[in-house]
């Protein structure tokens, strides 16, 4: 990126971040402005456009308060139900957070938003990193299928709208390996195939790699390490295997098998020969800086496993982002990723915040405010002690929920993510993740969130260090079936140096990691342990590789293998019988907590 493209950006990011008042007021006066005599604003603004008005009398909603409005779009009705300005498609979400995928309205503004967050980040980076215009990056891209609607128009994954943009059609592709073609192929496995082939081949030119969300990684090493020896055979004979036989992929191809390769291939051969695979990234592509994922929330459970494999490069979280609006970027990159925060960028939406208690982040779950006034809405936070603010008016240190309000049709949508103000970037807050509203996991009056279950299993993995065992994936889920009811967590499990699938498991280390994780769950689930309302924790572990089984299912009911995110509490009963029939032990805490 040309250093006076990099200025621009910074300067458009400082002018924003500097008004991030202003910029919001504009923001919501323009919605408003455009979209009071729709079918929904009308009937609590009566075409007024007062934000005042707005605030007091739009009630606070989730998806299922609006859903059928959405659904009657989606069937065809015209958009002014919901918004003024045509909608060009609809973006789902990933399926696998809270159960079925969500229709959400898109527009042109909408996509040149979404467009314009990556290249923002790009000029972030840069500016920390030197001499990445003098290679590419490897990233590991993928695409699914759109679904026709009654309407007309497409729905499609937040991943496949973004890499069918014309922004990175034309602007970012050009600073990737792969061909557009193999990224936008659907056929995966051989789209995976080629993209690690070609990224092998131009191994030199490779200064960073990355993908959207870290739990791609761990897919694509086990895919490597079951197809290597053919990578390394190609690039031998230079001649591409038989196997790869869809055009999108097999025809871009010919431009880098160009001849036989036998030195490049007894490299590689060298180096995948190797028991370990500790380090195996920097090892394969030895110019990469960094690792790029996001790796906050539910994908921080990754962060352990990327290090082992990348020889500890550093990793970047780069921005913050859902299906329903774009919110900020990592202005910060070269953080810690457990320190990463997000700075909120105030001209994508229009955001207010519901205050959530530190000690109690369901508080705000606990508050339903669908369906009604806001007066209502208002005392009913007031009675928590809590009352929904602006942007601007945050406190550092305070958690709260995130509610939104797009040009695009939603209208004081809580988002369902709780996040913590760590400070400003001139007038713009910065957040950290903390958690998605869901409790992960729910028994009697217990309920464990899904922050809590990733510190408590952290805490736990210090006991498989000293054995050499590395935890590659987990997910859990609430067995009220025993009497009384457990937590079950799944835990995927490698030794560290070593490919090897033959775990040999202490019944000791183990237990000690059951109690470990109840020890550190909070005052409520130790008090019902100590009552017996809760039965012992059970650690399963399983076959390495299951959780890719587990994928392929979600896949399979239609999440985006890009936008995947592992589960931390399964719920769907296929899903827990996939893991379960993979097990190969089973252990628990013992004895009663202190």
């Amino acid at each position: 990126m040309e250093k006076s493209r990099i200025e621009y950006l910074f300067k458009k990011i400082e002018e924003q971040t500097s008004n991030a008042g202003e910029e919001q007021e504009k923001i919501l006066e323009n919605i408003l402005k455009r979209n009071a005599e729709t079918d929904y604003l009308n009937k609590f603004l009566h075409g007024q456009t007062d934000k005042q008005l707005f605030k007091k009398y739009v009630p606070v909603v989730t998806y299922e308060d609006i859903k059928s409005y959405i659904n009657r779009i989606v069937d065809g009705e015209p958009p002014n139900i919901l918004t003024t300005e045509p909608i060009t498609e609809f973006i789902l979400s990933s399926g696998t957070s809270g159960g079925e995928p969500k229709y959400v309205l898109s527009t042109a503004d909408c996509s040149q938003k979404r467009a314009s967050i990556p290249m923002l980040m790009e000029a972030v980076i840069h500016n920390h990193i030197e001499g990445l215009d003098k290679g590419k990056g490897m990233y590991l891209l993928f695409s699914n299928p759109d679904f026709d609607t009654p309407s007309g128009l497409k729905a499609r994954m937040f991943s496949s709208s973004y890499l069918s943009s014309p922004t990175f059609k034309t602007t970012l592709f050009k600073s990737v390996t792969t061909p557009i073609e193999i990224i936008l192929s659907l056929n995966k496995p051989q789209s995976t195939y080629c993209q690690l082939l070609i990224g092998l081949i131009r191994r030199h030119e490779v200064l960073r790699i990355g993908t959207i969300f870290a739990s791609t990684f761990p897919n694509c090493i086990k895919f490597l390490q079951d197809h290597w020896k053919d990578i390394c055979s190609d690039i031998r004979a230079g001649h591409l295997s038989d196997w790869i036989t869809e055009p999108d992929c097999r025809t871009p191809m010919s431009s880098f098998l160009l001849e036989p390769n036998s030195e490049l291939a007894d490299l590689l051969e060298l180096i995948f020969e190797n028991e370990s695979w500790e380090g195996i990234i920097s090892k394969l592509w030895p110019k990469a800086k960094y690792i790029d994922a996001i790796v906050t929330g539910s994908m921080s459970q990754y962060i352990g496993l990327i290090d082992y494999y990348s020889g500890r490069l550093p990793i970047i979280s780069t921005f913050y982002n859902s299906s329903e609006a774009c919110f900020g970027i990592n202005m910060e990159p070269l953080n810690k990723p457990w320190d990463v925060s997000y700075t909120f960028l105030p001209n994508m939406a229009y955001f207010e915040f519901i205050p959530v208690d530190k000690e109690s982040p369901q508080k705000a779950q606990n508050l339903h405010f669908s369906g009604v006034s806001n007066e209502e809405s208002i005392e009913k936070l007031e009675n928590g002690n809590a009352q929904i603010v602006d942007l601007v008016d945050v406190k550092i240190g305070q958690c709260y929920e995130v509610v939104v309000t797009t040009l695009a049709g939603l209208y004081r949508y809580r988002v369902g993510d709780i996040l913590k103000v760590t400070g400003f970037h001139n007038k713009s807050p910065k957040f950290q993740f903390v958690e998605r509203q869901n409790v992960a996991l729910s028994i009697d009056r217990d309920k464990t969130s899904e922050a809590d279950l990733s510190k408590a299993i952290k805490a736990a993995e210090i006991e498989l260090e000293p054995h050499g065992f590395l935890l590659t994936a987990y997910s859990s889920f609430a067995d009220t079936w025993s009497i009384p009811g457990r937590y079950v967590l799944f835990w995927e499990l490698k030794l560290r140096d070593s490919n090897t699938d033959q775990l040999k498991l202490d019944s000791n280390t183990m237990e000690q990691c059951c109690r470990r994780v109840e020890e550190s769950l909070d005052f409520t689930y130790r008090l019902y342990r100590k009552m017996n309302l809760i039965g012992p924790l059970e650690i399963r572990v399983v076959k390495f590789g299951a959780f890719d089984e587990l994928m392929n299912f979600f896949v399979s009911r239609g999440a985006a293998p890009l936008q995947y995110k592992t589960p931390c509490c399964l719920k769907i009963k296929e899903a827990i019988e996939i893991l379960d029939s993979r097990v190969v032990g089973k252990f628990f805490s013992n004895g009663n907590l202190a």
